[in-house]
């Protein structure tokens, strides 16, 4: 059975090498999906019968594992030394460093690496991360399945 929680946050980024708008500094209501497949609990009197995971849960470990580091967040690249210089200059910023350029696509792989490790097997009912589906604006989104990453 799968299951998907939806999450929003908030955050700046800049694609640095980008030839139209998306160069310069901007930010997105970004929304992150996270599907979850496992066996539905069957134990009567647990909290969690009949579920595959609390959705509850499911936000709980999202925000405390990636949400709450990148809202309200500017995500940039370490190579774009410019702008970590000027963000270092503000006294306080919230700045999130990444090791890849912060495009939807990579983000949504930081994601899935970030969230794969602490989806799993909660409930001894075989729960996995099975896609990370991260939209940068309501008509664009990239995705990252269980296949498409190394096990």
């Amino acid at each position: 059975m799968r299951i998907t929680r939806r999450l929003e946050f908030d955050s700046g980024h800049r694609i640095p090498d980008h030839q139209s708008q998306c160069r310069h500094l901007h930010g997105h209501r970004y929304a992150i999906e996270i599907t979850l497949l496992g066996e539905v609990i069957r134990q009567p009197g647990s909290p969690v019968n009949g579920m595959v995971m609390d959705f509850s849960d499911v936000k709980a470990l999202a925000k405390e594992n990636l949400v709450d580091a990148w809202d309200h967040a500017f995500l940039v690249w370490r190579g774009d030394t410019a702008l970590l210089g000027f963000l270092d200059s503000l006294p306080g910023h919230k700045t999130v460093v990444l090791d890849v350029v912060p495009t939807a696509e990579n983000l949504a792989a930081v994601a899935f690496t970030l969230l794969d490790r602490v989806y799993r097997d909660t409930y001894g009912n075989n729960l996995r991360l099975e896609l990370v589906r991260l939209y940068e604006t309501p008509n664009c989104w990239a995705e990252t399945r269980r296949e498409e990453t190394q096990d």
